[in-house]
């Protein structure tokens, strides 16, 4: 199955897929008439979805796009698929720079096209996934060191994306094991969780990490710290020695 953005949005990929028997779900671009078209779709229709921005909602409707080529021409290749539209209200800020309330609800609209089947809601919900992995590509450019390479070195530069993989994942494992933090950047989790000072002193034959008080996540820090030591250790075999004939 082939999930993707208004990039892949063309023709040729939407009939290769269904040359090679691949399920497609792809964002739609907003091309000649389909704005208004998904403005007509009557109001009880619209279903309500569990989302960020209270009042948002899917619709679905049948649509053949890609009709014609680039030179007007009627292609003959072309079937119905289902047109699947996420609306969302404007944010905060988006009212405010218009400058004035609307008269009537205002929504953006995120459509797109799929040969899928099954319920509208979980097609929307599993289309916005693949999202996730362009939030992943913008954390390793700008929170860590993914911007640039270091080197001119093939196998540098390969050290240098393996190291910065890892600790994205560790930062990832760091904002799951506590509360506190939910879906943050990795700058978020470096000011409040790995800036904090800390001193290690030995008393009893043990190591204690010492932290200051006053830090402003200091109990997150250590309900996150204390959620690590419940998961159980994994004890290496023990295997026995291979006797050896004297």
């Amino acid at each position: 199955m082939l999930r993707a953005d208004s990039g892949f949005y063309h023709h040729d990929v939407i009939a290769t897929c269904r040359a090679a028997d691949v399920r497609f779900s792809v964002t739609a671009r907003m091309f000649g008439r389909l704005r208004s078209v998904i403005e007509a779709i009557p109001e009880q229709d619209w279903r309500p979805i569990d989302y960020f921005l209270p009042g948002a909602g899917v619709a679905e409707i049948s649509r053949t796009p890609f009709t014609q080529d680039t030179r007007g021409h009627h292609r003959t290749d072309v079937v119905p698929v289902r047109l699947i539209v996420r609306r969302t209200p404007p944010t905060e800020a988006m009212a405010h720079n218009r400058g004035q309330d609307p008269l009537f609800p205002v929504f953006d609209y995120h459509p797109l096209i799929t040969d899928r089947t099954g319920d509208l809601v979980g097609l929307e919900a599993d289309h916005r996934r693949h999202a996730e992995v362009e939030l992943t590509i913008r954390n390793l450019k700008h929170d860590l060191a993914m911007s640039h390479f270091p080197t001119k070195s093939f196998g540098g530069n390969a050290a240098w994306l393996v190291l910065n993989t890892i600790a994205h994942n560790l930062t990832r494992w760091t904002a799951r094991l506590g509360p506190g933090l939910g879906h943050v950047m990795t700058k978020k989790i470096r000011r409040r969780v790995y800036a904090v000072a800390g001193r290690l002193v030995r008393t009893g034959r043990r190591l204690v990490l010492r932290l200051p008080r006053r830090w402003p996540w200091a109990r997150a820090v250590h309900r996150r710290a204390a959620t690590t030591t419940r998961y159980p250790t994994h004890q290496p075999e023990v295997l026995p020695r291979r006797l050896h004939d004297q």
